[in-house]
């Protein structure tokens, strides 16, 4: 299955974060069940203002130690933890969480009608919110709280009896497709810690929901509405129904969920041979850029025959962009305008509406990382948007915070994210940057603009790619998530990698300096570009409304076999990685750092990773000058480089090696930070659906073991002697 992650759609000339880095450099020099065994255990909450300051200003990396041993690299079909710590399977595909409804049998019969009250496939990006005894949201409890988490996609081998049934490359068996619908989406469960420490979901709460593509939604901000949201669900544009493909997440100073719409375009089918003959020359460069139709990377939902009734086929249409009516209220030909969104979520309310934000633009939203939070001063919010050659985002609110607002649930997500400026990065080349305002009359945005007619703030927001490029955003390499260290307000952001024809030998430069081969497996096979990624820090310049700031770059991925000239950040046995993509800071123990990875390169070695960080901030490193190869042709390449880990105090440490075909994502804390939650999505992702019937051909058993088929799932990681996780 192509992953749409690999895929780029900006076809604009607008400069690479790499080409402004070049120019500035060229003119200056400038300064990511248990068993206990001897060396580790193997296993078959948000703050309101996170504004901790170090007790060495210079130095925000000093005081805070990394607490436990390293633990080895990895290819066991295993949850690796450090001795002293154990992992325990909470939440798993499948698992029920209504009363009545039987235990998963996980063998492709479990009845499709029940998958709404069942967890999920592929756990992702998730908070835990804590309760007190009252069943009301308190951030620092420790024992009992809702787990929100996201339901990022599917591995359909694994779903069906015999995987999927497609037929003349349509689907023919509608109960299968209901499955994935329900498996889409968002799991609210009420977790509670026993008093023999151990962790469990309660199976019969009142507050356990499942939020899926099915869900009816409510389109919230500039966008509600207006013509481009409107369809034969909700002629009047201000409704849709469901969410899908969310990956990361984001949370509010009152206490509710943000669950983010990543690869949506994947889903959607379109005939361009007769479709486009019906839309305007807008429709179709927006189309265009977004890469929505005629292909549909996920599932083939709009071809599903044999439904019940209308009503059900209803369901499989909505998936097919086809003009057919006399009008949007006819068709939905406008269902793609409907997704991409920020989506809100009240876990402490079963029966309220998730609100799509729009105001937050419309784009591939890995997440909505919260930004430091002060009364009287605007809320913030950081986004990337992931697919190669994107942008990194941020949305300010025109209302300043009111600490009274923090019970306001959604109605305070009304006054806050339906009202605010959505902004885009521009790097410059002398090493500052700005946020560009997107709005309508605003910085070229208009009805002239060269690449596409702009009409109004809701087009804006609805194509805010389109408008990021009138702007001269900067280019970046898949943005993934977003993070806030609490000690500095540095703002991380995860570039997962790319490959040679992304970015070949003669355009590297600073901020992407490697061009290298990284070969893999026993057959050496040649993986060229910058296959194993890196991070990209900056620094607001005047608080997180501000205008500017400057940026460096934090860390390189590479094995720790590398020559110096690609393992640039030094990495050794205990922490080199691949491809960094989730990562997140604790709030219990401001400034450490949790770096997550979702690799394909450095899988020859061992399994994806969890590890801890203590950074430090911008420019705490220097310039270095690397030499890059490939075949006969030599560059040398300046770049500047953050501290290596054990300089300045700053650490990093491997903490976890998940199981085979895994991707470890998703992170999460129990308010006094004595459980880390952590998701393991997709084991045993590349099994061939042929295998299905051959168990010993399963590339994963986890995490039921046996010859069990493997299940995403979340396990809540403690220590034995009841501390903090991982100092």
């Amino acid at each position: 299955m192509t992953d749409p992650d690999d895929i780029g759609y900006n076809t604009t000339s607008n400069p690479s974060f790499s080409t402004m880095v070049e120019a500035r450099l060229s003119r200056r020099n400038l300064l990511r069940g248990t068993v206990a065994t001897a060396g580790g255990a193997m296993l078959g909450s948000i703050s309101l203002a996170a504004c901790g300051g170090s007790d060495d200003p210079a130095n925000p990396a000093a005081g805070l130690k990394l607490g436990f041993n390293a633990v080895a690299k990895s290819l066991s079909d295993a949850v690796v933890v450090p001795a002293g710590y154990t992992a325990s399977v909470l939440y798993r595909l499948g698992d029920p969480i209504a009363a009545g409804v039987p235990a998963y049998k996980n063998d492709g019969t479990d009845d499709p009608a029940t998958y709404d009250r069942r967890a999920g496939d592929h756990h992702d990006g998730m908070t835990w919110f804590g309760a007190n005894g009252s069943g009301k949201w308190d951030a620092k409890a420790g024992s009992r709280g809702l787990l929100v988490m996201n339901h990022e996609s599917l591995t359909p081998v694994f779903l069906h009896p015999t995987g999927r049934t497609v037929v003349g490359g349509k689907r023919t068996v509608p109960s299968e497709v209901k499955r994935e619908f329900y498996l889409h989406g968002v799991s609210i469960i009420e977790t509670t810690k026993g008093a023999d420490g151990k962790w469990s979901y309660k199976q019969d709460s009142s507050f356990n929901r499942r939020v899926h593509t099915l869900t009816p939604m409510e389109l919230s901000g500039p966008v509600r509405g207006t013509d481009f949201v409107k369809s034969k669900y909700s002629p009047a544009g201000t409704a849709t129904r469901g969410t899908v493909n969310n990956c990361a997440n984001g949370t509010t100073p009152w206490g509710t969920y943000l669950t983010c719409e990543e690869n949506w375009y994947g889903y959607f089918s379109r005939t361009a041979a007769t479709d486009d003959a019906k839309r305007t020359a807008k429709e179709l460069a927006a189309i265009k850029r977004y890469g929505v139709g005629p292909q549909d990377f996920y599932g083939l939902w709009g071809t599903t025959q044999g439904a019940a009734d209308a009503a059900e086929q209803d369901t499989f249409d909505r998936w097919v962009l086809d003009v057919k009516g006399a009008d949007a209220s006819a068709d939905y030909r406008n269902a793609h305008n409907t997704y991409g969104w920020v989506v809100e979520i009240d876990p402490f309310n079963p029966t309220s509406t998730p609100r799509k934000r729009t105001a937050l633009g419309r784009a591939g939203h890995e997440g909505a990382c919260l930004g430091r939070v002060e009364a009287g001063k605007p809320l913030v919010w950081y986004m990337g948007d992931d697919a190669r050659n994107e942008y990194v985002y941020k949305f300010v609110s025109n209302k300043n915070w009111d600490a009274a607002d923090a019970t306001g649930g959604l109605a305070a997500g009304d006054k806050y994210m339906d009202d605010g400026k959505l902004y885009v990065a521009k790097f410059k080349a002398d090493g500052t940057g700005e946020w560009v305002e997107l709005s309508f009359g605003k910085n070229g945005i208009g009805e002239t603009s060269a690449n596409y007619a702009f009409s109004s703030q809701a087009d804006v927001l609805i194509h805010a790619r389109l408008a990021a490029d009138v702007v001269g955003a900067t280019k970046m390499d898949r943005p993934e998530w977003t993070a806030v260290n609490p000690k500095t307000g540095d703002v991380y952001v995860t570039l997962t990698n790319t490959n040679a024809s992304s970015r070949p030998i003669d355009k590297t430069d600073a901020a992407n300096p490697r061009f290298y081969n990284d070969p893999k497996g026993t057959a050496q096979t040649a993986q060229n570009g910058n296959p194993n990624g890196h991070i990209v820090r900056f620094a607001e310049k005047a608080g997180n409304a501000g205008a500017s700031f400057a940026w460096d770059v934090y860390l390189f991925g590479a094995r720790s076999t590398a020559a110096a000239d690609i393992n640039i950040s030094g990495l050794g046995a205990d922490n080199d990685f691949s491809s960094p993509d989730g990562l997140w800071f604790s709030q219990a123990t401001q400034g450490l750092a949790w770096l997550e990875t979702d690799d394909g390169a450095y899988t020859d070695v061992t399994n994806c990773m969890l590890l801890a960080a203590v950074p430090g901030q911008v420019g705490d490193g220097g310039k270095k000058t690397i030499t890059n190869k490939s075949g006969d042709t030599t560059r040398t390449q300046e770049t500047i480089v953050g501290a290596k880990p054990g300089e300045k105090d700053t650490q990093l440490k491997r903490f976890l090696v998940g199981p085979k075909g895994c991707e470890i994502t998703g992170i999460a804390e129990s308010g006094d930070g004595r459980a880390l939650f952590i998701n393991i999505q997709h084991p045993g992702e590349n099994t061939a659906d042929a295998n299905i019937g051959d168990a010993t051909k399963f590339e994963s058993h986890w995490p039921d073991g046996g010859n069990a088929r493997p299940r995403s799932a979340t396990v809540v990681i403690t220590r034995s002697d009841g501390g903090l996780i991982g100092v």
